[in-house]
């Protein structure tokens, strides 16, 4: 099978190239960044270039690989996280015109079936109470301001989208919800890394917020399963057992490293100085993953953020 990754280079692209490649897919990456082109191919992979806004560009590049399957992971999110509402308005372009662009060309090229990069934000930001959430409950009507509605439509639009052109017969279809990413091969969580050795990143006095994490080697496991198990126009939750708030996510790291606690700032001034970080921080948002154990057969490796954090640091502290 002909498998091809829609932003292969990305955090989740090259651990996924690597693992399909491992279980003899012919696996074919692509990047807009001709300079990305020597790290797909030093991994074994094809690549092929194009922009995902460029519709012709995209159309040819997806024609010429002729994919049985294709893996959507468009995102533009800065590689130490983001912070501000625009560090999110490339990814949420890339939701909305990207995946449009993908789908006509995934279709186009006779692609059989596309598995795509949603996350649990697509239910909203705030407190959801302590009922983990399901992939048929309702989702939020609106958000609390208009930017975070616009990183909430931006999810939901790639949503919909994938679950249209299944519904129409067009490709089969099948988003993911991952959790929050976190791993050893995940620039975001280097930079945490770092930046807790250095004692230069606080938890948030304040915060009541708890996510559901994924390790990104547990969410490269389930993209396979989804790929080869999973039921067309299903929505899967990706997520670990045990959700965390931010703040003890970044004590226990920090316990694990044998560094410092992290000092406290208050949720005002996160607020003021990174308004994404502070509504993350007090979103209370539980997700069930038992769907996607059931049908997709699959475990996470990494249950919780205990030992998916040992991983980490363990490899952090061979290098």
């Amino acid at each position: 099978m002909r498998v091809l990754i829609v932003g292969a280079t990305g955090t989740l692209g090259m651990p996924l190239l690597r693992a399909l490649i491992s279980k003899n897919y012919e696996v074919v990456g692509l990047t807009r960044s001709s300079e990305k082109r020597k790290m797909l191919e030093q991994s074994g992979a094809t690549s092929v270039i194009a922009d995902a806004l460029d519709a012709g560009a995209l159309e040819h590049a997806v024609q010429l690989v002729a994919p049985d399957c294709v893996i959507d992971l468009l995102t533009a999110i800065p590689k130490n996280g983001p912070t501000r509402a625009s560090h999110m308005r490339a990814t949420n372009e890339l939701r909305v015109k990207g995946t449009a662009n993908l789908l006509r060309a995934a279709i186009a090229a006779g692609a059989k079936r596309i598995v795509g990069e949603s996350m649990i934000f697509a239910y909203g930001f705030g407190d959801h109470g302590e009922a983990a959430k399901a992939e048929g409950d309702a989702l939020q009507t609106r958000e609390s301001n208009a930017w975070l509605q616009e990183i909430v439509d931006g999810i939901r639009s790639l949503e919909g989208q994938f679950l249209a052109a299944n519904n129409q017969g067009l490709i089969e279809a099948i988003p993911l919800r991952y959790g929050l990413f976190y791993g050893s091969e995940s620039p975001s969580t280097e930079y945490i890394v770092q930046m807790l050795k250095k004692r230069l990143l606080p938890v948030v006095s304040g915060a009541n917020g708890i996510g559901s994490w994924i390790h990104t080697s547990d969410a490269v496991s389930a993209t396979i399963a989804a790929m080869e198990r999973g039921h067309p126009g299903e929505i899967y939750n990706i997520v670990d057992d045990h959700p965390i708030g931010m703040n003890d996510f970044l004590i226990y790291a920090a316990s694990l490293m044998g560094v410092k606690r992290p000092f406290s700032v208050p949720l005002w001034l996160l607020r003021w100085v990174m308004p994404y970080v502070a509504a993350f921080s007090s979103t209370r948002l539980l997700v069930s993953n038992q769907k996607a154990k059931r049908d997709l057969q699959w475990q996470p490796q990494f249950p919780s953020y205990r030992e998916g954090l040992q991983q980490v640091i363990d490899e952090y502290q061979k290098k």
